[in-house]
């Protein structure tokens, strides 16, 4: 992320008027969370079934006599092994997350500007970063900062989380805790130090 988000209100030499910043609730989103709009994840379950194919095929080959490179044919079966994990545990995570993400004080601006299916492609994106894509985690964290979901994004977008007016009178009306006492120092003759 290049630059950095416009300085707060009170440190602003030009006092002139701003854009007013959109207040977020600190509970977050209080509804459910909206129906999942992206459809199953066909490119990774296709990559998957040819996965599968190419070690069906060097299988063959090898159970014809034919040489075959081992070191490839461990890769591949590896390669299945992760493909059918991360198809197992799919649906479920994402779900997990997308119902987590609409909890958010974001969730409530996400919701007023319709972002449902922009939402949904940074779960996708974030759960295979998760799972050790590196494409997928520049694309997740670029998505991120689109949705407001880091500091400096959410200032960029002029969005704050309301604070809890409570909570904040809380704060003010309690007490500062005492200070720690500090045991009594006494004078010590410099020439006793120095001859020990």
């Amino acid at each position: 992320m290049a630059g950095m988000g416009p300085p707060p209100q009170q440190h602003r030499r030009r006092r002139n008027a701003t854009v007013a910043m959109t207040k977020l609730p600190a509970e977050g989103r209080q509804k459910t969370a909206p129906r999942w709009p992206l459809g199953e994840d066909i490119e990774t379950r296709a990559r998957l079934t040819v996965a599968r194919r190419k070690v069906a095929d060097l299988e063959e080959r090898q159970a014809a006599g034919e040489p075959i490179n081992e070191a490839a044919l461990t890769r591949l079966q590896e390669r299945v092994e992760v493909l059918e994990e991360i198809v197992a545990t799919q649906t479920d995570a994402e779900k997990r997350m997308w119902r987590e993400l609409w909890k958010t004080p974001q969730a409530v601006a996400w919701a007023r500007l319709r972002w449902y299916r922009e939402v949904a492609q940074y779960v996708r994106w974030k759960f295979h970063a998760e799972n050790g894509n590196l494409k997928a985690g520049a694309e997740a964290r670029q998505l991120g900062d689109r949705l407001g979901l880091t500091p400096l994004a959410m200032l960029r977008l002029r969005w704050e989380v309301a604070g809890d007016e409570l909570d904040d009178k809380r704060k003010e009306n309690t007490t500062p805790p005492p200070a720690p006492q500090r045991p009594d120092l006494k004078a010590v003759d410099p020439g006793a130090v120095a001859g020990s």
